[in-house]
């Protein structure tokens, strides 16, 4: 079957499938099918199929598939068909955003509630596909055809799907596109929920008036300060709501407005929203004493606990005092166990239709079975956590222990990624707070952690949360520095890192083999390609743990660091795919750099390799060696010298290349130009620094690379407070240059303004401020920007 469906034509698989759909007779899963197949087919060959149909073919396909969509009586189904028309609508907008069936819009104005129904299901759908490309695009009509559908009184799900749409509309929408609708918008919010409201209190109906809840935060998330003149609007009644909608009906309703008040205040600001901040924490404060009456799957829950969060961002340090409340339940819903059975094959039948139940197969008749309820309640409590850690920092030093020892042992919850995502990111925060209670409290916490996270960096199969742990530990190693690894230690983690670098090798190897059969494919190539990057990504990590042990524990962990040595090498040699290069000199740059001068006794293996990298094809390459070089001569000692100036040339090569700041090449440049500005610096009998200099200038100033932008100024202002002649210039004729080079710097905010190296760029302007003539002749080259940005500099340092 699948063999002749792949040899049909593409253009008889359109009209074949479209059959198929239309074929209201057939089996409900045969239709199905094709609906999926129809889409996937647009989805991955639709140049290949559509612009070789005829004109007259494209329309009828267009119209048979909004004629479908009419027809249809099965929800499940006609959501499908909506996915195909998203899909082919999508593939319908050209490179400039024209869009060749604005037909798709009109929908929403159809005799038929299903059809305007439909069409919102599809523009919601491209809103979240294509954003924001398709708000770029569409702002102006989409925004106007889905108020105007809000206002269809007449029918309530074609309002609520319009609010819907809207909301992921809004949700991806740039700020700048969004704010010349706000007044229209929150007029029309306002008055649909001052409707909705009456309904509510009259009726009971309350579907609308959920989405328009939504709808009206999501535009204040979007629009942020610009809401504040809508606040006073607002306000007075979603308070109400959350006063008076204490049904158990209405419990949705009143977690989505609890959700809307917080985010609201997060966009308005604490200045703003402090006149009603004490009454809504009151508000919350009642909802929480009332939490223990809540059921667990009340849907409240995990809006109030998401709006806690909101609170605390807001409030920030004034936040600590409401935590003796929050914490409580907060704890509660973290620790939620999930039920779970081993079940065999038949029992697991007779459990499916019981609702929130998920199954494993173990094979051999045997699936394992965890109740999903509650689970995304615990992963958003566990979120909240890491949230007060990370804003309250010391202000959550009372609660680290209680959530330490909740949260290592979730190290191995494999039912759901995001609690485990979540976990990994907390424990650096923890001992953040922890730090104020000394460093015996610190060690007796981060001890507590140390095994189950490299445990976990051992046995973790998924590679996202595996990732997200590693650079976990990174940052803990970061936190506690040296000494905080003992033997024990090391070994286990040099043991698992060689078993990870051995896996990238071996897993290369396979992907290779895989290319050569003979169902090789694109689709095979493009799911080589996932498995390549996520590899990469697990390199990178290792890169970074390796990166903290060396920043932490300088020479003295190299003997510990051999037995992965040869592994490292390999990842350098030059027939290995780029990222394996890039990143295995990385880790030779973080030897350099805080291991020198023994980092020298590995030079054989690492420094032909780094020399020929300065000019290698791939830009990432490129800056990993620059840097390395810049290294060599800031930290790498004596025996780099004669290396340093081998470089040279070869840097000035990069620097001067025609392409050299096109978008992909311009950080490996300004690493190179960095690495110029070092060997002139920590090494000057390595060059003739007199000849070099004019031409360092005139590569100035660096604005991408933040860093290297630091020690470039940091070496200008050297030269400057020196006097040095050639930078000066005869008669300080270079001080103009110089000026629109710290301009530049400042436009680009290169410096961050609490760094040292601001007040010594501002005390070099202020002294030509004194010599009157020389700071007109400056100021007069510069153009108006220029003119304000050094205007700035002076004003914050």
């Amino acid at each position: 079957m699948q063999e002749t469906y792949e040899n049909i034509p593409g253009q008889s698989k359109i009209t074949f499938l479209l059959q198929a759909i239309r074929n209201t007779a057939a089996a409900e899963e045969a239709r199905q099918m094709a609906a999926v197949l129809l889409r996937r087919l647009l989805s991955s060959a639709f140049e290949e199929v559509y612009p070789a149909l005829s004109p007259d073919d494209q329309t009828s396909i267009k119209s048979g598939l909004l004629l479908i969509i009419q027809l249809e009586t099965q929800s499940s189904m006609r959501k499908k068909i909506c996915d195909i028309v998203a899909e082919l609508a999508r593939n319908l907008i050209d490179e400039d955003g024209n869009n060749q069936w604005p037909e798709v819009l009109k929908f929403l104005f159809d005799s038929h509630p299903r059809v305007r129904y439909a069409a919102c299901n599809a523009i919601g759908q491209m809103a979240t596909d294509f954003a924001p490309g398709f708000q770029k695009k569409f702002h102006e009509k989409v925004i106007a055809a889905l108020l105007q559908t809000m206002e269809d009184q007449g029918n309530q799900r074609v309002q609520a799907h319009a609010a819907a749409a809207l909301i992921n509309f809004t949700e991806d929408c740039p700020k700048s596109l969004l704010i010349p609708y706000l007044d229209n918008l929150v007029k029309h919010l306002h008055s649909t929920m001052v409707i909705k409201l009456q309904e509510l209190i009259q009726k009971g109906t309350k579907l609308v008036l959920e989405q328009v809840v939504t709808s009206i935060a999501s535009v204040a998330d979007t629009a942020e300060e610009k809401f504040v003149p809508y606040y006073d609007l607002f306000m007075p009644s979603l308070k109400h709501i959350v006063e008076n909608a204490v049904q158990k009906e209405l419990r949705l309703l009143r977690g989505k407005t609890i959700e809307c008040i917080s985010l609201i205040g997060l966009a308005v600001g604490k200045e703003k929203f402090m006149q009603d901040a004490s009454d809504v924490m009151q508000l919350l404060l009642k909802t929480q004493t009332d939490f223990s009456d809540l059921e667990d799957d009340d849907p409240q829950i995990s809006y109030m606990i998401s709006a806690w969060a909101r609170m605390c961002k807001i409030l920030g340090k004034e936040f600590q005092q409401y935590l003796p409340v929050v914490m409580g339940p907060l704890m509660k819903t973290a620790s939620i166990k999930p039920e779970v059975a081993l079940l065999d094959t038949q029992d697991m039948e007779n459990m499916s239709d019981d609702d929130g139940w998920e199954f494993v197969n173990l094979g051999d008749q045997q699936s394992f079975g965890i109740k999903t309820a509650g689970l995304e309640e615990k992963a958003t409590a566990c979120q909240m956590l890491v949230c007060y850690a990370k804003e309250l920092k010391e202000g959550f030093v009372e609660y680290t222990e209680q959530v330490v020892k909740l949260m290592v042992p979730l190290l191995k919850f494999y039912f759901h990624d995001d609690i485990l995502l979540t976990n990994s990111t907390s424990m650096p925060l923890l001992l953040e707070c922890a730090r104020v209670r000394g460093p015996e409290y610190l060690t007796q916490m981060w001890h507590f952690m140390c095994d189950a996270l490299i445990k976990a960096i051992g046995t973790e199969p998924d590679s996202d949360v595996l990732s997200e742990i590693m650079h976990s530990f990174a940052k803990c190693i970061e936190v506690m520095g040296d000494g905080c690894l003992n033997n024990e230690h090391f070994e286990e983690l040099g043991g698992i890192l060689k078993g990870k670098l051995e896996e990238h090798f071996k897993n290369q190897e396979l992907r290779q083999v895989k290319r050569q059969d003979e169902d090789y494919d694109e689709q095979v190539e493009e799911s080589l390609q996932d498995e390549d990057d996520s590899d990469v990504y697990i390199l990178t990590k290792v890169s970074d743990i390796l990166h903290s042990i060396f920043s932490s524990y300088k020479e003295k962990v190299l003997p510990w660091f051999e037995r992965l040595l040869p592994l490292i090498v390999n990842l350098i040699c030059p027939h290995r795919p780029w990222p394996d290069r890039q990143w295995g000199l990385c880790i030779f740059d973080d030897i350099v750099e805080h291991c020198s001068p023994s980092s020298f006794k590995y030079a054989e293996y690492f420094l032909r390799p780094m020399l020929q990298s300065i000019c290698d094809n791939s830009p990432e390459v490129r800056q990993a060696a620059a840097y390395g070089v810049g290294v060599m001569a800031q930290f790498g000692g004596d025996s780099y010298r004669p290396f340093c100036t081998e470089a040279l040339p070869l840097l000035v090569r990069v620097i001067q290349s025609p392409d050299a700041k096109t978008k992909e090449n311009v950080n490996a440049t300004e690493n190179c130009i960095s690495a110029v500005g070092k060997i002139m610096k920590f090494k000057p009998d390595c060059v003739n620094v007199e000849e070099v200099l004019p031409h360092w200038l005139s590569w100035l100033p660096l604005h991408e690379d933040k860093e290297e932008a630091v020690h470039t100024f940091n070496y200008l202002c050297d030269l400057i407070e020196s006097n040095n002649p050639v930078v000066l210039g005869p008669n300080n004729s270079n001080l103009p240059r110089i000026f629109g080079i710290i301009a530049d710097g400042e436009i680009h905010e290169a410096i961050k303004h609490e760094d040292p190296c601001t007040k010594r760029l501002a005390n070099v302007v202020r002294q030509v401020q004194t010599s009157g003539g020389l700071w007109t002749e400056c100021v007069s080259q510069l153009n108006a920007d220029q003119q304000a940005a050094i205007q700035e500099l002076l004003n914050s340092a």
